[in-house]
């Protein structure tokens, strides 16, 4: 799982160190850590393979960022969309001798997690993503099960979008009042105590299939056509923050994920679906879904519920 070998958890680099710099002066083992810029919110993780860094958002915000280290040269990191499976503060490797890999947030079942690990200023795991003792230790504290980690190529801030999306046909009164209904009784994953066990749903709308897929956990739920321009959608997750009472919308904050796809990343007017796939949506919306956008076509070579959201 991306790290033989912590090589004794000691004061130091391999703990962290927690700094006030700019992001690009970080140090191997150094981060920033500001919660109290954004106390509450739904998180997010973005991991940019560039820079060697990980940013984690709060309601949009961001609130730390640290050094990190990816897959060396033939043990690449994937990138995409991924959501966290587990979470183990102890944990230890089943492939690499038994590495303690501490604070560990699981991303794949084969084998992609977030912990703790050695970090010599350069991509150098089995695929993981090794982040500084102390920081992957404050970040344990804030996942959960459900929060998005998006590994992309470099990084990019959300952006604040209100648009009805896939669950709403427009802004209506009557139909915002109907989803609202149904959206206030199901709660954020932030919100599940560990005993809880809720469907985490994803939509994916792949251009290259023209096709909408929901997936519920390891489920595939429903399919539908994808209505949309016939352009590119490039690479975006959107994630429900709620809805939007004012504006009579849906509250979302998306990402890209892939450098070629830059720009239009709020514009969801432009993918759509038929009243009866929407109809039958609504009764798997939460808040902190996601809705990914891609041009990969929906195979399970790049796309599997158990897994990972989407691939590339």
């Amino acid at each position: 799982m991306g790290g033989a070998g912590l090589f004794g958890l000691v004061a130091g680099p391999l703990s962290g160190q927690h700094v006030y710099k700019e992001v690009h002066a970080l140090l191997p083992g150094e981060f920033t850590w500001h919660p109290e810029r954004q106390p509450y919110g739904p998180l997010a993780v973005v991991v940019s393979i560039d820079e060697q860094r990980a940013h984690v958002y709060r309601n949009g915000v961001r609130i730390a960022v640290s050094t990190c280290s990816t897959g060396k040269a033939g043990h690449e990191t994937p990138t995409g969309v991924f959501v966290i499976l587990q979470k183990d503060r102890d944990h230890r490797s089943s492939t690499y001798n038994n590495a303690p890999m501490p604070n560990m947030n699981r991303l794949t079942w084969d084998g992609i997690a977030l912990h703790a690990g050695n970090l010599p200023g350069y991509p150098a795991s089995h695929g993981c993503v090794r982040l500084p003792l102390e920081f992957s230790a404050l970040l344990f504290e804030l996942t959960h099960l459900g929060t998005p980690v998006i590994i992309a190529a470099s990084n990019h801030d959300p952006i604040d979008v209100v648009h009805p999306g896939l669950i709403l046909s427009g802004y209506a009164d009557h139909e915002f009042d109907e989803v609202l209904s149904t959206l206030e009784p199901r709660k954020h994953p932030k919100d599940w105590k560990i005993s809880d066990i809720h469907p985490i749903t994803s939509i994916i709308a792949s251009s290259t299939d023209a096709q909408l897929l929901v997936l519920e956990n390891n489920e595939e739920v429903l399919q539908g056509d994808l209505i949309w321009d016939g352009k590119p959608l490039g690479s975006h997750v959107y994630t429900l923050k709620g809805p939007n009472e004012a504006a009579k919308g849906m509250h979302w904050e998306a990402l890209t994920y892939d450098v070629a796809g830059r720009g239009g990343v709020s514009d969801l007017s432009r993918v759509g679906a038929g009243p009866e796939f929407n109809e039958k949506l609504r009764q798997y919306v939460h808040p902190g879904m996601l809705f990914v956008l891609t041009d990969l076509p929906l195979h399970p070579d790049h796309r599997s519920g158990r897994d990972f959201v989407i691939m590339s």
